[in-house]
């Protein structure tokens, strides 16, 4: 009964912390899911472009998000310890590391069009790409700063203001796209140019409101986090870039996966890069769930470390793969009984290329299907050993899963084999299910067993 009691009492915890994250993540997401959809009413053609410009500035993105990522276990454990001036010290310079790279990463997204030509996109489709990326990648510093202010805030278990703020983000971005896609309320019409002002526009509104909830909140204000900014720490801004490099390449692995099949799908056709691009919105969608169970078990693995709680960190470990196996299951059932009626979400029912798009989004639907578990099972997986500060292992395990194993597979089942689309994701099961195993043996033979750094100094069992 004890065990039960303290199951339960975990499981309320992780419920607690990580529902308003799931919240704010699938208010993010739901940003880009209006885009997805607007530009799907607007045409096929300018779907197919944000879609590509979408992931080449997500795949960028991603990589510089992995400081954001390192600044949440370390609060947390620093939290755990009531070191306030370690929380400041760690997420300030996690900004700084964040302001560095968009500066570092600008000029590709500028200059996007050459590139994508020379990965063999449509020279059309890459113009309409750059326009869309010219503008809206200017996004990649308040993106990024507001990941840092998330984790900070995720850490210190204020999640609730994120929440809102970002649904009140994701309604300003639907009612920019209205304005500005379609030339709707005086505006001018925009197309894909207007998607990325609409949102440009909602990341900096992002960033303004979160930024001045941690400045002024009176519970925060013992952080200092803003005062004397300009003032480099260089051991936090080397311990933050040291933990936070690995987690962003292991995001660029399996980032990458998903980046490689948009270009793999453009090689086959534009309707099947639309209908990847649905497919894949939805499938991203259910993700954001396991996600923000992830962050949450990353704060509460990285409490526990800091206390230097073994027991704590199995835990927290068997609860949040209890509650997202729950989600799994779910969502498996709902791409195989609701993929149509999804998939129709996106498009305008009177576009004579619709119904094509359609039945291959609802067969890549049924693909994801195959890989809720094991992607699922990966990314708590990851959040747990980013709680103990585990990164580089992982990092090499991800890379192996899915670029030297999950991207050749997609290759080889699209092409080699001719199954095109299907081959191609078919391709995301396998990376997927292998970093699952890889990164479930790191955890419960390494920290699970005898504990991080600081819990092997001291455990309590």
């Amino acid at each position: 009964m004890r065990n039960i009691a303290a199951i339960t009492r975990e499981a309320r915890a992780l419920l607690v912390l990580g529902v308003p994250i799931i919240g704010s993540h699938l208010s993010q997401i739901a940003m880009h899911m209006t885009d997805t959809i607007m530009l799907g009413w607007y045409s096929v053609e300018a779907l197919a472009a944000v879609v590509l410009g979408a992931t080449t500035f997500f795949i960028l993105f991603i990589v510089g998000s992995g400081f954001g990522w390192a600044v949440m276990p370390m609060v947390a454990a620093a939290n755990a310890n009531s070191d306030e001036t370690e929380v400041r010290r760690v997420t300030r310079m996690g900004l700084w590391l964040s302001l560095i790279f968009g500066a570092v990463v600008m000029p590709a997204l500028w200059f996007s069009g050459p590139l994508l030509i020379g990965m063999g996109q449509d020279p059309d489709l890459t113009v309409m790409t750059q326009d869309y990326l010219r503008i809206a990648g200017w996004g990649v510093f308040p993106a990024l700063i507001v990941m840092v202010l998330k984790s900070y805030l995720a850490a210190l278990e204020r999640t609730q203001f994120v929440l809102w703020a970002t649904v009140a983000g994701a309604v300003l971005n639907g009612l920019f796209n209205w304005a500005f896609i379609f030339g709707n309320w005086g505006a001018p019409e925009l197309g894909v140019q207007g998607a990325a002002i609409a949102t440009l526009a909602t990341q900096v509104f992002t960033l303004i409101v979160i930024m001045g909830y941690a400045a002024w909140l009176p519970a925060l204000r013992c952080y200092t986090l803003f005062t004397r900014f300009w003032k480099p720490d260089w051991g936090a801004f080397a311990a933050v870039f040291r933990l936070g490099w690995p987690i962003g390449l292991t995001s660029l692995a399996e980032g990458g996966l998903f980046a490689a099949s948009a270009l793999m799908m453009g090689w086959v056709g534009t309707l099947e890069l639309a209908a990847h691009g649905i497919a894949l919105e939805i499938v991203s969608a259910f993700f954001m769930i396991h996600l923000g169970l992830s962050n949450a078990a990353t704060v509460r693995a990285g409490q526990a470390h800091g206390r230097r709680d073994l027991a704590g960190l199995r835990r927290v470990a068997g609860t949040v793969m209890g509650l997202s196996l729950i989600v799994a299951l779910l969502t498996m059932a709902a791409f195989l009984t609701l993929g149509e009626p999804m998939v129709w979400l996106f498009l305008d029912a009177d576009d004579p290329k619709a119904p094509s798009i359609v039945a291959i989004g609802v067969t890549l639907l049924a693909v994801a299907s195959l890989f809720q578990l094991a992607d699922a099972g990966q990314v708590m997986t990851l959040g747990l050993l980013r709680g103990v500060q585990d990164t580089r292992r992982p990092m090499i395990y991800a890379a192996l899963s899915y670029w030297g194993i999950g991207i050749p597979t997609s290759y080889f089942l699209g092409f080699s084999l001719g199954l095109d689309g299907v081959g191609i994701w078919m391709g995301l099961v396998v990376g997927l299910a292998l970093a699952f195993v890889l990164l479930s043996l790191r955890f419960w033979r390494g920290p699970a067993r005898q504990g991080g750094p600081a819990v092997r100094a001291g455990a309590v069992t």
